[in-house]
């Protein structure tokens, strides 16, 4: 399953700061309906994603009946990503 979203970065605040892009309802919608087929436990989401350049695999977080993309230093500092840039997010759910 291919998905193409914009969205903006955030950061989750904690011991140590994590950065996001939240995954738009309807998309979530989407990437929900395959999540059973996807997921190998705690509900998260494996995922191959693309921002600008930057090529990465990860797993998406369940949160609030949604997802979020986690971005890693390795793909956000590179780009000069922060906190409020929009990005625009290729999604691959690995099933």
């Amino acid at each position: 399953m291919d998905i193409v979203f914009a969205g903006q970065v955030i950061e989750w605040r904690g011991p140590s700061p994590y950065y996001f892009v939240p995954v738009p309802e309807e998309q979530s919608a989407d990437i929900q309906e395959v999540a059973s087929m996807a997921t190998y436990g705690w509900g998260v989401v494996p995922v191959e994603a693309r921002i600008g350049e930057v090529s990465f695999a990860t797993s998406l977080f369940p949160k609030d009946g949604g997802y979020l993309l986690p971005l890693k230093n390795a793909v956000r500092k590179p780009q000069r990503l922060s906190t409020g840039d929009e990005v625009t997010v290729e999604l691959t759910v690995r099933l």
